[in-house]
Formats: C-alpha cells, structure tokens, sequence
C-alpha cells in the first residue's frame, strides 16, 4: 500500500494550537482527511502560515515537500475564524502552481458552533466558500463532536 505523505499549515492566530482536532480527524479519516479512507498517511510537517499576509506559504511548503509532502492541508482554522483567511485561495492556488502539489482546504470537520454563525452571518454564501468548505462540512453529529 502505498503511503501519502501530508503537511498542514494552520493559522497563526491559533499558533498555540496542539492540534487535538487535526490529529483526531486524520485518525478517525474525518472532514477533509475522510479522503484518505483505506490509505496509510503520515504527516511529514505542521505549521503555521506566520500571521498575515501568510510569509510561511512561500517557504514551507517547500521543506514539506523535501520530507516527503505530496498533499498540503490548509486548516480548518482557516475556514472558520473569524474573520475566515481571506486570503486562502491565494495561498492554495500559489503552493499548487509554485510546489506542484495538492492543496486541501481545510483539516478536521468544521465544528457546529463555527457553522451555525457562519451560516446565520451569512460567511460562505459564494460558490467559492462552498467550494472551500466542502470537504469539512460533514453531517451535523459529526460537526458537535468537533465543538
């Protein structure tokens, strides 16, 4: 079986983040990780885009793929703060054409409480939001054991 190697980029804001969710969501192969369903992965990096404008998404993509990267996960932190990463179908769209990797937006599912107030504000409305969160959105039982 062949093994896919990942990094993932969170946040800055949410810089001291252990990463619980992520970890349990790559585990469990929940929200964006549910595509890895059968498959051994193994992180290879884990970071932070380095705060505003995203300095670290020119460089770390780069050292995760010498470890081995072929897939990079934007976190869902980056989906679901407030405000959600503007900046986020930049930072996929460079990694994918500078590194020639994949990019996921998003990690673990997004949890309940961050999807009612971004549904009720109205957040994600365009096609490229739902795009975004797709593989994060999961089934709202799923959603309240990630609050």
């Amino acid at each position: 079986m062949d093994k896919t190697k990942i990094g993932i980029v969170i946040c800055h804001r949410y810089h001291t983040c252990a990463g619980g969710k992520c970890f349990r969501s790559l585990k469990n192969r929940e929200g964006a990780f549910a595509r890895y369903e059968g498959q051994e992965v193994e992180l290879v990096g884990y970071t932070t885009c380095d705060g505003c404008p995203g300095g670290n998404i020119e460089y770390a993509p780069e050292e995760m793929k010498k470890n081995g990267a072929d897939v990079i996960h934007l976190a869902t932190g980056l989906l679901v703060g407030y405000p959600p990463c503007q900046r986020i179908d930049f930072f996929k769209n460079f990694i994918e054409e500078r590194y020639n990797m994949d990019v996921v937006a998003g990690t673990h599912p997004i949890p309940e409480k961050y999807y009612q107030i971004h549904q009720a504000l109205g957040t994600w409305q365009s096609p490229s939001w739902q795009r975004l969160i797709e593989p994060t959105i999961t089934d709202e039982a799923t959603r309240k054991e990630y609050d």
